[in-house]
């Protein structure tokens, strides 16, 4: 039946010819609801969250009173110096479950129906990394608790001792975007597992977490010195116990930058590909 002149538009008509919203607050509105999808997944799945408050505990027991005595000849002392290593790296490691977890929704198809919703491409990825925040305000707050009830104490002001917890939250943002790529790329979540502890794992080890820098050799002293997680140890130690910064802090954000800038578009355009 032909449209009467003159007859008012309908819903539909109304609807095709409204002005769209930009791309940029589309982008952001989808991907805080995906994100809020992540935090509803971890609420339900608790156990997921063992990483993040189990394993800085163990690290913190283990190497404080198995090594303190040895390596700073008191535990207290060896306390104060660790637990800011302790939370880089837990909390570094921690990003590795987002690559895991990404990995497995696209085996199980889950990716297949964002792909069919009209929602931005990014989306997903974007949503997944910004729900993953909780993951590491957690391992934070973790790391505090069990280090205050083993006898650490922040010799700064609040002021301080907050900036050091968020920058080390905000590295481990911009670090999972290199999870995220791999994920990406290889076929099973144990491979991507088994690939980004290979490459954390020289990291967190080849750096000034448990011992200072001074007494390594000179050849592994020159990776120390360039190691991000050094910069970041190093910035925190500096805002919690009020060790000299110089420019550890600015080195650990041109890190963020880095991951940022190198590996977002690498995991976008790798997901375009594979979805």
């Amino acid at each position: 039946m032909s449209t009467l002149v003159g007859a008012p538009p309908t819903a539909s008509s109304a609807l095709s010819t409204a002005t769209p919203k930009p791309r940029p607050f589309r982008l952001v509105r989808h991907s805080l609801a995906l994100a809020k999808r992540s935090l509803i997944k971890t609420w339900r799945t608790p156990e997921a969250l063992i990483d993040v408050t189990l394993q800085p505990v163990l690290f913190l027991i283990i190497f404080v009173y198995v090594f303190g005595g040895a390596v700073a000849g008191s535990t207290h002392d060896y306390l104060q110096f660790l637990l800011p290593g302790i939370l880089a790296q837990t909390i570094a490691t921690g990003a590795i479950a987002i690559g895991v977890n990404l990995n497995t929704d696209i085996a199980k198809g889950i990716f297949d129906r964002f792909r069919s919703l009209p929602i931005p491409r990014s989306a997903p990825l974007v949503g997944a990394v910004l729900g993953d925040v909780v993951r590491y305000v957690i391992v934070t707050v973790s790391t505090l608790a069990i280090g205050y009830l083993m006898g650490f104490r922040i010799d700064t002001d609040p002021f301080r001792a907050i900036a050091g917890c968020v920058l080390a939250v905000l590295f481990a943002l911009c670090l999972s975007w290199l999870p995220v790529y791999v994920s990406m790329k290889v076929r099973t979540p144990g491979a991507v597992q088994g690939l980004m502890f290979a490459l954390i794992m020289p990291l967190s080890f080849g750096s000034n977490v448990f011992v200072g820098t001074d007494t390594l050799p000179g050849w592994m002293r020159a990776f120390v010195n360039v190691n991000p997680m050094t910069h970041l140890v190093a910035s925190v130690r500096g805002l919690f116990l009020g060790t000299p910064l110089d420019a550890h802090v600015w080195w650990t954000l041109a890190w963020c930058a880095g991951f940022v800038a190198v590996f977002m578009p690498l995991a976008l355009r790798a997901y375009r590909r594979k979805i």
